[in-house]
């Protein structure tokens, strides 16, 4: 009977066009395309990990509910710990929330944005909507009104947007969350960087939700470790499909450390938000170069170069940024603050790269 298994006869239909999300890998290059933190995590916030790590530290299953941490957390932003839950990663409670309400309903997006959220709608069993922003990539709040409607299902804005770098105003998140009668999800992964928090209207809409992470001011991409505010109601759904280890021992402890630490991690967020100013007035300086307003920790931009040609360029000359197809919108690099000696080799690489055969002059 195994001569004939076609693992083809068991994968699902709905998902047969589905691309799964690319994460690049390339090693020995300056890394200006996943929108990490570049500079060292503290000494101090290492060495109190460090402290804590006792001998059956790995042995031990972790605790299912990150008790400690979720009450860390849940100080840190006055509210109980009913309000919070962690996962690994923003991808996990992503996909949670698409499983316990999304599934066999419309996800509506607000887009262009973050890919996994339309990914894992679809893994789900969620049909995404992807509904069009602006002309400067703002949120069309009537748009998104007009497609949600009062249908129950998922909606998702991501605030600032990835990869846009924009902010949406907390007025118009507001304006969405009494408007629909959907769970809306806002995904504030770059909040620190720039924009308005819209926790403070968690207590006044039960259909809201906001999604955090360590992974981008606070260094810790490498561990995974996200989490979501909400009402009490919400996390006791999603509490019936997470994961019982989910988030690590060594990952519960390094969260709690950068929030007893968290005063350590403002100078570097200070650094890249000058750096990312800077880099910007750079780039608006060489010919040909499009850049877009952005209060996160990265830029888009455009050149009169073809989008592709210029990222392989710049990967062959050691610096990965991140290309992007936007649709009708057109072609994109997305390019993260680095250091100052990362942003300065690749202001360097790209203007010999504008400036050789092949660009076409705007």
């Amino acid at each position: 009977m195994t001569a004939a298994f076609n693992i083809e006869d068991l994968a699902r239909p709905d998902l047969k066009g589905l691309q799964p999300y690319e994460a690049h890998y390339a090693p020995g290059v300056i890394r200006l395309d996943a929108n990490e933190n570049p500079h060292d995590f503290p000494q101090e916030a290492r060495d109190y990990i460090m402290s804590r790590v006792g001998p059956q530290f790995f042995g031990r299953y972790p605790d299912p509910l990150a008790r400690d941490l979720v009450s860390d957390l849940a100080a840190h932003y006055g509210l109980g710990a009913e309000n919070l839950m962690v996962g690994n990663g923003s991808d996990e409670i992503i996909l949670n929330i698409m499983l316990a309400f999304g599934a066999g309903r419309k996800v509506f997006i607000a887009a262009p944005t973050f890919s996994m959220y339309g990914i894992h709608a679809r893994v789900a069993g969620a049909v995404p909507v992807e509904v069009p922003r602006g002309p400067e990539f703002e949120v069309d709040v009537e748009a998104m009104v007009r497609a949600g409607g009062r249908e129950p299902g998922v909606m998702v804005v991501c605030n600032p947007n990835n990869p846009t770098g924009n902010a949406t105003d907390p007025a118009d998140i507001e304006a969405l969350a009494r408007s629909v009668n959907s769970l809306l999800v806002v995904d504030e992964a770059y909040i620190e960087f720039g924009g308005e928090s819209c926790v403070p209207l968690l207590g006044k809409y039960p259909n809201l939700a906001i999604m955090r992470t360590f992974s981008k001011a606070f260094g810790l991409a490498g561990l995974r470790l996200g989490y979501l505010l909400a009402g009490p109601a919400v996390i006791r759904e999603l509490m019936r499909i997470k994961q019982p280890f989910n988030v690590n021992s060594f990952t519960q402890l390094a969260g709690r450390s950068v929030i007893r630490f968290r005063d350590l991690f403002e100078a570097p967020i200070r650094r890249i938000v000058a750096g990312r100013d800077r880099l910007a007035r750079r780039l608006r300086e060489l010919p040909g170069v499009t850049v877009y307003p952005s209060v996160a920790n990265f830029l888009l931009i455009r050149t009169n170069r073809a989008a592709y040609e210029v990222y392989r360029l710049l990967l062959d000359g050691g610096v990965l940024v991140r290309h992007l197809n936007l649709g009708e919108r057109g072609e994109f690099l997305r390019v993260t603050v680095g250091t100052e000696r990362e942003n300065d080799i690749f202001i360097a690489r790209l203007k010999t790269i504008l400036d050789g055969p092949g660009t076409v002059r705007a």
